[in-house]
This record gives C-alpha cells, structure tokens and sequence, in this order.
C-alpha cells in the first residue's frame, strides 16, 4: 500500500538537532528493528506517540514531540486481516510480548525477524497497531526502515518555523 499523511513522534530531546535520526532503534534494537537497522517509529495520533515514549507506570519525562508529512510505498499494512493472510502474517509475530527479553538474550524475536522479512520483501515501512501499554486497538504506529526526503519513501518534518535549527537560546 501507499502511506501518505501525517504521523508524529515524541523522542528524547537530546536529539532535537537530529529529528529524523533512526539511531536510537540503531543503536538499541526494538520490536521491528534489529540492532544495526536503522527505524523510525511514529504514530498516527500524538497520544499515540507520547504512550509509544513514555511507559505507563513512569513519572513523565521530558519528550520533543514532532510532525512529520509522510507519502512512502510499498508500506505494509499489518492492520489489515487481507495484508496479514497473504504474507502469513500472525498476530504473534507483531505483539511478540517477550521481544525485548528476547532480543537481549541473543535471539531474534519473531517481531524483529517479520520486519527483516519485509525489508528483504522492499518494504520501506509497516503501518501496524501500537502494542504500548495503554494504547486501544485504534492506535496505529507507521515504522519506516528506509527514508529520505524524496519518494518513494518521502519524510519530511513539519518545522517551518526552524525552531530545532535554532538550537537552544543562550
């Protein structure tokens, strides 16, 4: 499918400078990221992305949250049963409750290998629900494993303004 609209992402400030930086999940790993691929993880609604963030259970921490103008195919559409049957896709492979667990024992979650079956498949991205806690079956996430500022896996931020050129005032 083709994706274009809006999606935000709520990330830590210290990378202000670098908004469209997939280093973190690089760095890190997450659901549907191996460590060493590059992802940007954003949300269709910015509550969304504020719970994909900030844990439930934690106080609140400081959080940049950003608009970005996404048009990218071919993206999976992981939220629709037609999408899913066709690539074998179930919902164990998207939930993978124990990923991290996994992930940081040395194996690869069933999440993180379905995206490296995407990418492999020219996948630039995957729409799919938001599996943090408090999100509602409604909450859809947009992971992008391959973006740039042109198509066909366009992500621009909405910064018209220049206010994360600026840097902090002094």
């Amino acid at each position: 499918m083709r994706f274009r609209g809006l999606v935000y992402r709520a990330h830590n400030p210290q990378w202000f400078w670098n908004p469209l930086s997939g280093e973190g999940a690089r760095k890190h790993g997450g659901r549907f990221n191996r460590r060493g691929v590059p992802a940007l993880y954003t949300s269709l609604d910015m509550l969304a992305a504020i719970r994909e963030a900030q844990p439930l259970g934690r106080p609140l921490q400081p959080l940049t949250l950003c608009a970005y103008e996404v048009d990218a195919e071919p993206v999976f559409d992981a939220h629709d049963d037609a999408h899913r049957r066709a690539l074998r896709v179930t919902e164990f492979d998207l939930a993978c409750p124990a990923w991290e667990a996994e992930m940081l024992a040395g194996s690869i979650p069933a999440s993180q290998a379905l995206a490296d079956r995407l990418i492999a498949e020219g996948y630039v991205g995957m729409r799919v629900q938001s599996f943090a806690a408090g999100a509602s079956p409604d909450d859809l996430n947009l992971v992008m494993w391959r973006w740039n500022s042109e198509l066909p896996a366009r992500v621009v931020l909405i910064d018209d303004e220049a206010r994360l050129e600026r840097g902090p005032e002094r």
